[in-house]
């Protein structure tokens, strides 16, 4: 396991029970380098959405459990926020919660002179995913996919 993935795992570890005792769900956490700072972010969630105090006393809970765990022996800048509208599908369980949702594929390559689309989520498996545009319906082979995220409709 990469020290990225350790870190996370082990936010991960600290953070269930805090988001337990606060009511809300981790939807996904992040150790990220960005130019010279370091960043470890937790995105929460709840079915009516989070707010700024939610986000705030999972915060405050979870830079105590961290700087008690201490594991982390670089400096970094702490960030618990919601993940958004047009969040990041990464996980099987970000995407069955999107089934007939409409999400915004972009890929690596193009596949037909193109690498963004959008449709909505019909299935996924370990390998694929399957969304319909219209009357169309395409498959996508997950090691093609830079990104999914649902489709932000204004």
């Amino acid at each position: 396991m990469s020290k990225k993935e350790t870190y996370e795992t082990k936010t991960e570890e600290l953070l269930l029970p805090i988001t337990e005792r606060f009511g809300v769900e981790i939807y996904d956490v992040e150790y990220e380098k960005e130019g010279a700072d370091y960043y470890l972010r937790a995105y929460i969630d709840k079915p009516e959405g989070v707010d700024i105090l939610d986000c705030e006393k999972v915060s405050r809970a979870l830079s105590d459990a961290l700087d008690e765990a201490d594991f982390i022996p670089d400096a970094y800048i702490l960030e618990v926020s919601s993940p958004g509208l047009g969040r990041t599908l990464k996980k099987d369980k970000h995407l069955e919660k999107s089934i007939g949702k409409e999400v915004e594929i972009k890929l690596y390559k193009p596949l037909e002179k193109q690498k963004e689309f959008s449709g909505i989520l019909k299935s996924f498996d370990k390998d694929t995913l399957v969304i319909t545009m219209g009357e169309q319906q395409m498959e996508f082979r997950r090691s093609d996919i830079a990104l999914v995220r649902l489709a932000l409709d204004f």
